[in-house]
């Protein structure tokens, strides 16, 4: 079996090379895919010209359809985002959106391109929300076709009103640390799975 691969999308505000506590979070994913044999990549999609819309491809230099080919490529795909009143960032919106046209490009037996691939989300804040955020980019990336794990989010938040990022705590909190692991060694799993026994026609 050909070697399982993953592409962060890492959706922070944040243009490189600004820190970016979206962008370790998603870094210690990749890392801990890593362990069960995944290589992957991160792309910030700020530094990219990705355009409004929900088309494959809005046309005029529109940054998405590298993006999206990337994203094809790949066998795993983590949205990595920061909370932004109590909301997954403009930009993982934006994502979300041009994502909405893969409903309408399907393979020759009716699935969608995005049918055999695994999703996973990493979410980081300094208040309150990661449920939330959660439960808005399971419930998207479902619905264009990825298949969640169990387990299939890591995230950190602070405490509320505070100035603390994820980027100022070191060590890792042993709590995040752990969900990462556990978030990596069922995302590998699932992709593995799919990889040998993909999902029938749909019609």
């Amino acid at each position: 079996m050909a070697e399982l691969t993953c592409l962060v999308l890492n959706c922070t505000l944040k243009k490189s090379p600004a820190e970016s506590s979206s962008e370790l979070l998603g870094s210690q994913v990749l890392d801990a895919l890593s362990d069960h044999g995944v290589t992957g990549s991160m792309e910030r999609v700020v530094d990219h010209d990705v355009r409004f819309g929900v088309s494959t491809d809005e046309g005029d230099g529109d940054a998405w359809p590298a993006l999206r080919t990337k994203m094809l490529d790949a066998d795993i795909l983590v949205l990595a985002t920061p909370i932004w009143l109590g909301q997954p960032s403009a930009v993982c919106k934006m994502v979300l959106e041009r994502l909405d046209a893969e409903l309408s490009e399907t393979d020759d037996e009716g699935r969608m391109l995005t049918h055999g691939k695994v999703a996973g989300i990493a979410v980081v804040g300094n208040e309150d929300g990661a449920h939330h955020v959660t439960a808005e980019l399971a419930q998207a990336l479902s619905d264009v076709g990825f298949s969640l794990p169990a387990n299939a989010v890591t995230y950190w938040v602070g405490e509320a009103m505070q100035g603390v990022d994820y980027l100022d705590r070191s060590p890792t909190p042993e709590k995040t640390a752990a969900t990462t692991k556990t978030l990596a060694a069922h995302a590998a799993h699932l992709a593995g799975l799919l990889a040998r026994s993909p999902y029938p026609a749909s019609s």
